[in-house]
């Protein structure tokens, strides 16, 4: 979509009324700049719980139909709202990835397997409530959550997300030949090809990207397995196969249509877990706020209004409510396509909801969720290193929206050091309550994003910063 006028006006409306035949590609596009996004947390956490394979394939591709699914119906609700659920703004909602860190955590914590998964679910159903209550409380709160704050959570999100990043680089933590030269030489292949088609072309192909990347990788794969041993010999004399075989077994094994399951992990309700995710869902909120904000500036040149924001942040907490009974992390909004709607500056609502038809269909098609759940560790590390340091770098943009002052510098400088690095390294918590432990432990982003929301409240502001602030809170 290289130039503008070759639309209706109506698809830089909210409510216009687009044809159909434009609607579908714009709601497409918009579906591909997410869809990787979507599936990526479940990969990871399924991972992490170690229910990714073998005994548990069919619940892998279980939750990766669920997710699908959820999303577009999720989407509709913060398309067209449910009474006050929902902002009726142009945002596509899809699993979030800033819970990753805190859900590794958790996995480490109670020791993986069906349970760990469960207790997460336990947690994402309150803290999906509590996101809610949030919401319906919004617009007194918008005062704690400056630029400065969002913007460090944001940056301590990418900064515990990219280790992530990097060991699904090495083919997976779990992998027998983890760092072997040929997951490295897939992941950097996969990197180049998001790169060459981001920077190399325009339009459609360039916002597209990640996906473009991704499926050349599956390409390379195939031909991996065609010229290369499939197989490797294990410390202990055993044969195993190599993590970046693509096993397409499991995709002529799968249906074609098969109805979602309810619950298909039973749900835990664990302190160790419902405590540091409900911190996250404060967090995530704050996300929200931000990327409706974004989405509004950026695609109509004006500020969200607060029922826009309480509306979008309830979609938020509802969302991903429901999800978790469907075994489905928390979702929330997507940042990746408020950056699309900025650049194309299509809100149309109805071409969005084209797209959001489009996840309910693929959702309900079991060999589409099948394709993606033999994507090899590698082809998704070559794509998650650059989404996730993408995160970063918003983060850092976030922070520099407002003056670097020295008191925004104080509350960045502590935020990281003191409370990303603590959450980093957990070690140093051994000999605190029970309580800190849980809270802090495990996870920088949540005792980052503590950190900060407390010292933007107590440091005091120059005279220029209230009057700026004034201005903002009564421009709201």
């Amino acid at each position: 979509m290289k130039k503008h006028y070759s639309l209706s006006e109506a698809a830089f409306q909210l409510d216009g009324k687009l044809p159909l035949r434009e609607a579908i590609p714009l709601g497409l596009q918009h579906v591909l700049a997410m869809f990787v996004g979507n599936l990526t947390p479940l990969l990871i956490i399924t991972g992490a719980c170690g229910i990714a394979g073998g005994e548990f394939a069919d619940l892998q591709l279980h939750l990766l139909q669920n997710a699908m699914l959820l999303a577009g119906l999720i989407t509709l609700v913060q398309l067209f709202a449910i009474g006050p659920v929902g902002g009726k703004v142009p945002i596509i909602m899809g699993t979030s990835s800033g819970f990753i860190g805190v859900f590794n955590s958790v996995a480490a914590t109670m020791g993986g397997g069906v349970l760990a998964y469960g207790a997460i679910m336990g947690a994402s159903i309150i803290g999906g409530l509590f996101e809610t209550v949030l919401g319906l409380f919004l617009k007194p709160l918008r005062r704690f959550f400056p630029a400065v704050v969002t913007g460090t959570v944001v940056l301590s999100i990418g900064l515990s997300l990219i280790s992530v990043g990097i060991n699904s680089f090495g083919g997976g933590n779990n992998a027998q030949d983890f760092g072997s030269m040929e997951n490295l030489c897939l992941a950097v292949f996969v990197l180049v090809m998001i790169l060459f088609f981001k920077h190399g072309t325009k339009g459609f192909p360039s916002s597209s990207a990640i996906l473009l990347g991704i499926i050349c990788g599956y390409i390379a794969a195939l031909i991996m397995g065609l010229v290369l041993p499939t197989t490797g010999i294990a410390a202990d004399g055993g044969e195993y196969t190599k993590a970046w075989v693509l096993n397409w077994q499991k995709v002529a094994d799968a249906a074609w249509f098969e109805i979602p399951a309810l619950m298909p992990v039973k749900p835990v309700f664990d302190l160790r877990a419902v405590l540091p995710v409900l911190i996250m869902f404060v967090v995530t909120a704050v996300e929200t706020v931000g990327d409706i904000s974004g989405v509004m500036e950026g695609g109509l040149g004006r500020e969200a209004t607060d029922r826009e924001l309480s509306g979008g942040v309830m979609c938020d907490g509802v969302g991903s409510t429901v999800a978790a009974l469907f075994g489905v992390l928390p979702n929330t909004s997507f940042s990746q396509n408020v950056g699309l709607v900025a650049m194309t500056k299509v809100v149309n609502r109805f071409a969005l909801a084209t797209g959001a038809v489009f996840l309910i269909l693929c959702g309900l098609c079991p060999k589409l969720g099948a394709l993606v759940s033999i994507m090899p560790q590698s082809v998704l590390g070559g794509a998650a290193v650059m989404m996730f340091s993408s995160i970063v770098i918003s983060g850092i943009q976030l922070i520099t929206k407002e003056p670097l002052t020295g008191r925004n510098l104080s509350i960045v400088a502590v935020a990281l050091g003191v409370g990303y690095g603590m959450g980093a390294n957990p070690g140093i918590l051994a000999h605190a309550p029970q309580v800190v432990q849980l809270i802090f432990g495990g996870s920088g982003i949540v005792p980052a994003a503590m950190v900060a929301i407390l010292l933007n409240v107590l440091l005091p502001k120059d005279k220029k910063e209230e009057k700026t602030g004034d201005a903002g809170t009564s421009a709201s």
